[in-house]
């Protein structure tokens, strides 16, 4: 049967990152104030990442880390789940990216090193469309929430997360999908699902608010509530300091730790801590560098490893 959640990730120390003016087009969770201080925000995320390993690691989850290279340079390379997802029937899925800019992060000695140590036996491109007049791309988990034990498939569409890429991952997996819009306080598009959506064993965080579309809010809830999940809804304010973006990833003795950053965990009511907090060990992890200028959260720093 398969697995939610796993005991086993894979993180990339990042060498240089900063603020990326390609990727914050579509991604609003970005920030360019003080931006030019580079060394500065280099070294702030480097301590941040470094503490956060650290603390997984503490807590019994096995952190296979790799270290980003200096050349070429890789702003975002701190988000690997964004171009890399393992399947636990021995699939490994690799995935183009929209900024030009974080293609070079897709590195084939990671995957060679994972696919050895792991002896995953398939591995599925989604190519790099530069020459069609309309790329499409999806960004792994960052544009895929999966409920890998029920096999669907959430997304919500943007310039990042096509429609034609998402029903050709369903079908390679054996996933059904359910898609639907979802919007930002101002209207636009949101970059990626796992912004404003996350899946535990037996809940799920979601900001409904963000799904527009009465009709397509509705089938999204039906869906989570057909597979049993406790819903824990999320606030646009609370999405917007990282509420949806949190894991849920397993210690080596079996317990279940929710990983989600300081800025989303002061975001929750007191409620909300509390009923999370008895599905999981919260692991609050402080990372407001990497928040402000990557647009990502902790979630988006973790790429999972499930094998078989």
């Amino acid at each position: 049967m398969s697995k939610q959640i796993t005991d086993t990730i894979f993180m990339i120390r990042p060498s240089n990152f900063g603020y990326n003016a390609e990727t914050a087009e579509n991604n609003s969770f970005q920030t360019k104030e003080g931006a030019e201080e580079t060394d500065k925000i280099k070294k702030a995320a480097i301590e941040e990442f470094d503490a956060m390993v650290a603390v997984l690691t503490r807590n019994g989850i096995e952190v296979l880390v790799f270290d980003d290279t200096d050349v070429p340079l890789k702003p975002d390379a701190v988000f690997p789940n964004n171009w890399i997802t393992f399947h636990e029937n021995n699939h490994i899925v690799t995935y183009p990216m929209f900024a030009k800019s974080r293609r070079h992060e897709r590195r084939e000695d990671i995957v060679e090193a994972l696919t050895e140590k792991y002896s995953y036996e398939r591995r599925i491109t989604f190519d790099f469309y530069e020459d069609e007049k309309e790329p499409v791309f999806l960004e792994g988990t960052g544009s895929l929430i999966l409920d890998r034990v029920n096999k669907i498939c959430y997304a919500c569409v943007s310039p990042r997360t096509h429609v034609f890429l998402i029903e050709k991952f369903c079908l390679l997996l054996g996933y059904t999908k359910e898609v639907f819009f979802a919007r930002d306080k101002e209207g636009e598009e949101i970059y990626h699902t796992n912004v404003m959506m996350a899946l535990g064993e037996d809940f799920a965080v979601i900001c409904l608010d963000s799904i527009v579309d009465v009709d397509e809010r509705q089938s999204v809830l039906d869906r989570l509530e057909s597979t049993g999940k406790k819903i824990f809804e999320i606030t646009i304010d609370q999405m917007n300091s990282f509420a949806g973006n949190m894991l849920q990833v397993s210690s080596k003795d079996g317990t279940a730790n929710l990983v989600l950053s300081e800025n989303a965990y002061n975001s929750l009511e007191t409620e909300q801590k509390k009923e999370l907090h008895g599905l999981s060990k919260l692991l609050v992890i402080p990372i407001p560098t990497i928040e402000k200028y990557g647009g990502g959260s902790v979630r988006c720093m973790i790429a999972e490893i499930f094998y078989t």
